[in-house]
């Protein structure tokens, strides 16, 4: 594992006493981000719903930075007016923000293309409208600042492969990446910016949006294991922070994905990676 002092050396927007900002931090992947971050001495910001798991999750990050390093704002991210506010509020308190991780989402299936046009929109702007609001409300101050800084956005290897079984959001999380592949390239041609854009893309991952999982199962990794990961992958300077997990590799996840942009290339069928008509090409493909 990367120690704390090889990270903090690389990345000066994770210096002890910065400023963090996590959405989705209630729970899994940005929970395990918020007390990781505070271990190293960062303060932490957690936005999520409000009620008792956010308070719960504030209390848990308290007893690593200390109660005066915390701040727990309930904040619904499909809405950019709360947004705002929770960089105002962000701002104010710690002065400054170096890593914002727009990580907040669900993952309730609203069904077929046709059905359920309000939990499509619901899941839209919460997955994808939420990282948009985010990064609106705290780029331009964190800009502002002249200070190196980081924008993290989560995104899914279902938005890259985009398997059957839960189109909305593969559709949001397909939006996420294309979103914040532009953001880098915006920050990346911004004079004089020191804020870098990067994708986490988190394998199976056992977490709130795990479903029927009351305990991990053996395949998946935990957020604990993705936020490491993701913090030696950003002292790489990688941009796409593509996981494993138990279950499957990174040259398992390159061949998947080879396969997917060659139905494009090869005209094969949409999803052809399913389609009975080329099962066993792709087992074959993957086997090779």
């Amino acid at each position: 594992m990367t120690t704390d002092a090889e990270i903090q050396s690389a990345l000066p927007a994770l210096a002890s006493g910065n400023a963090a900002v996590i959405t989705g931090g209630a729970s899994g992947i940005g929970l395990a981000a918020a007390k990781r971050l505070a271990a190293m001495g960062l303060k932490i910001v957690l936005a999520d719903i409000g009620g008792a798991r956010l308070d719960e999750a504030a209390r848990a990050v308290a007893t690593i930075a200390g109660a005066s390093a915390v701040l727990a704002v309930a904040t619904d991210v499909s809405k950019a007016v709360e947004l705002d506010r929770l960089a105002e509020k962000a701002f104010g308190t710690f002065g400054e923000v170096s890593l914002l991780m727009n990580n907040a989402g669900v993952g309730n299936n609203p069904g077929k293309p046709w059905e359920n046009r309000d939990a499509w929109k619901r899941l839209l702007d919460i997955n994808f409208w939420g990282v948009v609001h985010g990064v609106e409300a705290f780029t331009p101050r964190m800009l502002a600042t002249g200070r190196p800084g980081l924008i993290v956005n989560t995104g899914s290897k279902q938005g890259i492969t985009t398997p059957p079984g839960n189109l909305a959001y593969n559709v949001s999380k397909s939006g996420v990446k294309t979103f914040t592949e532009g953001l880098a390239h915006a920050l990346r041609n911004e004079p004089g910016a020191k804020v870098a854009a990067h994708l986490l893309i988190p394998g199976f991952t056992f977490t709130g949006l795990t479903e029927g999982a009351t305990e991990k199962p053996a395949g998946a990794w935990t957020g604990e294991q993705v936020i490491d990961f993701m913090l030696a992958s950003l002292v790489r300077g990688d941009f796409y922070i593509l996981c494993p997990d138990n279950e499957a590799t990174r040259p398992m996840d390159e061949k998947r994905m080879v396969w997917a942009i060659g139905d494009i290339i090869e005209n094969r069928p949409a999803l052809s990676r399913w389609h009975p008509d080329h099962k066993d090409a792709f087992a074959a493909f993957m086997e090779s």
